[in-house]
């Protein structure tokens, strides 16, 4: 562990880094990095701005890019940054992800989403919270160590990954299947998510299931819809159907989750004709579904095909269901593992506070982690307005996330 002066050091010279900060917020920020399932070119201008930036800072940079047809540059970019320590056998991972989702509709953002802007010790801009304020928290952590000549008893690794938010295959999957480099007790911490007082640890993720739903009538004028079988009416029917049904059938709770229950919602929703006055004959929307570890995949997709039936018995059209992305429930982490009590200590430490072990709606790289069997935790001192138009980042947050990072790099397995 550091001794008071150190820390009292290290604390002191991250409260000159927040200008550095904010400024490394802003150049990422201007750098829009969606994958292509979003209609982008990918993370690469984005993470060679990074790695030129983190080299330049003296600190160690190695790529592991993923090919991808997709993308203009054929690459889907994986950076480790690494710094020694005395042990060699045992390490801690900070995994922070490069990708943003689109901004969504414009004209509900009251500032340009790439263009971040400061403002009531806020950045605004898309990304800023959603992983930029938790990568560049780590970043500055591991850059004060170095400028401050500092050995820590474990090395450090910070993992910037691409396509965590349209499924890691080209990210810590792709990572995972191809390359070594974790080991079983590594402290491995994912910071995308949180709560506004950085006070709760996640240990647990809900399956994931994204349906994609295609009605398939036929089209007529509107003036004699009787000629016509009107599939957005089916949907819309559907759509209600399968919600309010829904909430019947799967009513169970877990209250280590936040929210307790297993939810599913209509998100999506794809265009059908142009004009007003013709009954589309196709409709096209997608639900998002996270279900609680007492429930399978199949109970759930088989409800679906049930409520799909009767749509398809009384509107006269045809259903067609697909699973866009599918995410098993993942085994908990630990409640004893070494990572909850690193972290969990550093949080005490910095924050003052005493984090509780919490279940989250899932989403994050770490179920995939916990399947391999591996022991990680989500952290993160946020608002929760990641994928919001108007996304923020409190400056606060960002540097107290930077300490709680900085205490834990100073911590070893003989402080336990």
């Amino acid at each position: 562990m550091w001794q008071k002066e150190i820390v009292d050091k290290i604390f002191k010279k991250l409260e000159e880094e927040k200008i550095t900060m904010i400024e490394l917020q802003k150049d990422l920020t201007a750098i829009p990095a969606i994958g292509p399932e979003n209609n982008g070119d990918g993370e690469f201008e984005k993470a060679m701005f990074l790695k030129e930036k983190l080299i330049k800072w003296g600190l160690e940079v190695k790529e592991y890019p993923a090919h991808d047809e997709r993308v203009k540059s054929k690459i889907r970019p994986n950076l480790i940054v690494s710094y020694p320590g005395k042990e060699k056998e045992k390490s801690i991972w900070i995994i922070t992800h490069l990708d943003v989702v689109p901004p969504g509709n414009k004209e509900l953002w009251v500032t340009p989403p790439f263009q971040a802007v400061v403002k009531d010790g806020k950045i605004y801009g898309r990304g800023t919270e959603d992983n930029q304020q938790e990568m560049v928290a780590s970043i500055i952590a591991l850059k004060t160590i170095n400028d401050l000549a500092l050995e820590p008893s474990l090395p450090i690794f910070l993992l910037f990954v691409s396509d965590e938010e349209t499924g890691s295959n080209y990210g810590i999957k792709y990572l995972l299947n191809n390359f070594n480099f974790f080991n079983k007790d590594d402290v491995i911490i994912i910071p995308d998510a949180g709560s506004e007082k950085g006070d709760t640890i996640e240990i647990a993720e809900k399956g994931i299931i994204w349906f994609k739903f295609k009605i398939i009538g036929s089209q007529a004028h509107a003036a004699t819809p009787h000629k016509g079988k009107n599939a957005h009416k089916a949907g819309a029917w559907l759509i209600t159907q399968l919600v309010e049904n829904f909430e019947k059938r799967f009513n169970k709770k877990d209250c280590l989750f936040e929210p307790p229950l297993t939810t599913f919602e209509p998100t999506k929703k794809e265009n059908n004709i142009p004009n007003i006055n013709t009954i589309p004959g196709e409709d096209i929307f997608y639900f998002d579904c996270r279900y609680l570890p007492d429930y399978k995949f199949s109970q759930i997709f088989d409800y679906v095909r049930e409520v799909t039936n009767l749509c398809q018995e009384k509107f006269g059209v045809k259903v067609e269901i697909e699973i866009i992305h599918h995410e098993e429930v993942a085994p908990k982490t630990e409640e004893n593992s070494i990572t909850v009590k690193f972290l969990k200590k550093s949080i005490e430490a910095v924050l003052n506070c005493q984090p509780r072990l919490i279940g989250i709606g899932g989403g994050t790289v770490a179920a995939i982690f916990r399947r391999k069997g591996y022991q990680p935790v989500v952290w993160g001192k946020v608002s929760g307005v990641a994928h919001q138009p108007n996304e923020y980042s409190v400056i606060e947050n960002m540097l107290d996330s930077a300490k709680v990072y900085s205490y834990l790099f100073g911590l070893d397995f003989n402080d336990f």
